[in-house]
């Protein structure tokens, strides 16, 4: 019988205690997988997480391995094919956002070396470490998601707003918010 105490969002299937002990919290400094997870994320607006893990392995595959520079150069052909794929989300306006999302990111890239010296600039290039008693104290917003966000519409990134950022800074590191009990925590 396990006997590791987790964060109860990820008590309800295999695939999110798996991604809960190994990637959630964990810091990311490489591009592709910080562009892996802002594309994975600006999907999840508005759904489930476990919806967009259950389905993560279909993006990888419908997103050329979520290819940036791939991505960025997607015709419209492509786009249509991802707007009929049943594996991924298929919502229009996601879609043409993962392609706007893979320009700008490029665009980021370009003006700061990486984006990872770009977006974890906004923390001194260190982990937030919050360590929550419970669930409840696990805000879904914070003034530097708030601040994030602002600045990565203002640099043409769609669906980046602060709760998707937030989420993103979760899953990326950024901010490491496991509950006091977790065995990550420890």
């Amino acid at each position: 019988m396990e006997t590791k105490i987790r964060c109860g969002w990820c008590l309800s299937s295999e695939l999110y205690k798996e991604y809960h002990d190994k990637e959630w919290g964990v810091p990311v400094y490489d591009d592709p997988t910080l562009f892996e997870f802002l594309i994975l994320e600006t999907f999840q607006a508005g759904l489930s997480w476990i919806t967009i893990l259950n389905k993560r392995e279909n993006f990888r595959k419908a997103f050329d391995n979520f290819d940036y520079e791939k991505i960025a150069n997607y015709s419209e052909e492509k786009i249509q094919e991802l707007i009929l794929d049943a594996g991924i989300i298929r919502n229009k306006l996601k879609v043409r956002s993962a392609v706007s999302n893979a320009i700008a990111f490029m665009k980021v890239q370009e003006e700061f070396g990486s984006f990872s010296k770009y977006i974890w600039a906004f923390t001194a290039g260190k982990p937030i470490i919050n360590n929550p008693k419970t669930l409840k104290d696990v805000p879904a917003t914070t003034p530097l998601s708030d601040a994030i966000s602002k600045d990565l519409k203002k640099r043409g990134f769609k669906f980046v707003g602060s709760t998707v950022i937030y989420a993103h800074m979760q899953a990326t590191g950024m901010v490491n918010d496991h509950v006091a009990d977790c065995w990550t925590s420890k």
